[in-house]
């Protein structure tokens, strides 16, 4: 079992994130709706396609990242401080090679499409092309500051991720003041005022990195036995990470191709409001991470087995007990963030989160599969899975379908994805068993999800939408899923130490 200590430094990193995601969310749920009304839907809509544009050449780096972040965890847990010199240097090197490919694509290849492709109002291509440049180079500032990210994480330091956001927000929170400032061109404006929060927040990780970790002291490295492993895990994670690229972007361009820019704000709307709860569950996968690999390096696979069974029940209870009554009540709760709700948003989103709460099962067996090193077979089914979406989207749209179907598509496969997925775990962790994961996880949230949908579902339906029914649902939803998980998901010792703790409070009081 995993020990004390590592519970606990899981447990208060985890919080630590909680309160950087409760400021990225306000921060984030606020700004996005004061862009919208600053741009306009059809400018929110070119912004965020554009991005997607440039977000489809950066495949190299979110391929990276996951290597980066792995081998100086790995590194770390091992305790060989030359070799965690060697493969920050090594990382580093390499995505400043990524960020200039990336450069010459967009640059090229992307600007074509960007001119000849893509359905713009031709009154806003001027401004769509320096929206699109200033993209490129915050994209490049990203990528060459994954391994200081990375550094952070595999030293469990997530206190300085919740302090930087602080300073993150408030920049953000004058970016929309800015906008309202004077007469200029507020797409344009936008982005280059994106562009500048984006160099500021990355200066200043790096000091802080270059100052309290020796191995982020950088030097051209070229060391083949540190870039070998590096690279073959990389080249294996490519083909996976370009599929989901492929999928996230290509849908975004296919909805831009039938539909035109107001989808692309409805469609962006609804991963803005996903992403900003999905940090419940994600912050506690990102405290989970640096525990698993350490564990894999220590040759402690029984501890990382547990691990991947913890993570998978609270990840999903994290996120289930948050989007329960916001799909059920999403209508009412994005009247009252936006003025105005764009056509479709409504059911993108929910979708949206039905699609993130199965991620929340998915996540801990990709972080267990990366920690192996062992990722052969996971990108190639995966990826296979993730791209067989597109054109079978690209399909139903043509026939004449809603844009609500490639929602559906990429629903389905992402649960056949899963359970790929948890084959080959089972073929690289011999500790791990299939049938456990059923028992523990799996089977336990499926009946919670059944027996939790009647209360909700009969307030919904009985009582006229308003202040009076959302409360109630949430109040009905949180407390109902709270109550299964202790009788249904959490094993005895869990509701030992609950029920312990909740005497000794009430005896000390």
């Amino acid at each position: 079992m995993p020990n004390v200590d590592n519970s606990k430094r899981i447990a208060k990193n985890t919080i630590v994130l909680y309160f950087r995601m409760l400021i990225n969310m306000a921060v984030g749920l606020f700004t996005s709706r004061i862009v919208l009304q600053a741009l306009g839907i059809e400018d929110y809509g070119i912004y965020n396609v554009i991005g997607g544009v440039v977000l489809m050449f950066a495949f190299l780096n979110t391929t990276l990242s996951g290597a980066t972040s792995r081998f100086l965890t790995f590194e770390l847990g091992k305790q060989n401080l030359e070799n965690l010199k060697k493969t920050f240097s090594s990382a580093l090197t390499i995505h400043i090679g990524v960020a200039l490919i990336i450069f010459v694509l967009a640059e090229t290849i992307g600007l074509w499409f960007l001119e000849t492709k893509l359905v713009l109002p031709e009154s806003r291509m001027l401004a769509a092309r320096i929206v699109y440049q200033f993209s490129i180079l915050s994209c490049m500032i990203t990528v060459t500051q994954v391994p200081y990210n990375a550094s952070i994480i595999s030293h469990e330091r997530m206190d300085v991720f919740a302090y930087v956001s602080i300073l993150d927000a408030l920049l953000k929170l004058l970016i929309v003041y800015l906008l309202f400032i004077g007469e200029h061109d507020k797409l344009v404006a936008y982005a280059i005022l994106y562009f500048v929060v984006t160099t500021l927040i990355a200066i200043v990780y790096r000091l802080y990195c270059t100052r309290k970790y020796p191995e982020c002291h950088y030097k051209f490295e070229y060391d083949k036995k540190t870039l070998k492993p590096l690279l073959q895990f990389s080249g294996w994670d490519l083909y996976g990470n370009l599929s989901v690229v492929a999928c996230v972007q290509g849908m975004n361009i296919l909805l831009n191709l039938f539909f035109g820019p107001t989808i692309n704000a409805a469609a962006a709307l609804g991963n803005q409001v996903r992403n900003a709860v999905a940090g419940f569950s994600a912050n506690f996968l990102t405290a989970v991470q640096p525990q698993m690999v350490k564990e894999y390096a220590r040759q402690n696979n029984d501890n990382m087995v547990q691990l991947i069974i913890n993570a998978s029940k609270y990840s999903f209870l994290l996120s289930y007990i948050l989007y329960f009554p916001l799909i059920i009540e999403n209508k009412f709760a994005l009247s009252l963030w936006l003025k105005e709700v764009p056509d479709y948003t409504v059911v993108f989103c929910q979708l949206s989160l039905i699609y993130s709460l199965i991620g929340a099962f998915v996540s801990p067996i990709n972080m267990a599969i990366h920690a192996t090193g062992k990722i052969k077979y996971l990108s190639l089914a995966t990826g296979t899975l993730f791209l067989i979406t597109l054109p079978i989207s690209y399909v139903l749209l043509r026939l004449g379908y809603s844009p609500v179907y490639p929602f559906i598509v990429n629903i389905v496969f992402f649960i056949l994805a899963y359970f790929s997925n948890l084959l080959i775990l089972n073929r690289n962790v011999k500790e791990f068993s299939i049938q456990l994961i059923v028992k523990k996880v799996i089977g336990p949230c499926f009946f919670l999800v059944l027996l939790s949908i009647p209360i909700p579902a009969y307030i919904y339906f009985e009582m006229t939408e308003g202040w009076p029914r959302f409360l109630l649902t949430c109040f009905a939803s949180v407390s109902i899923v709270a109550l299964l998980a202790y009788y249904i998901v959490f094993d005895k010792g869990v509701r030992l130490q609950i029920t312990t703790k909740i005497a000794s409070k009430l005896k000390f009081h």
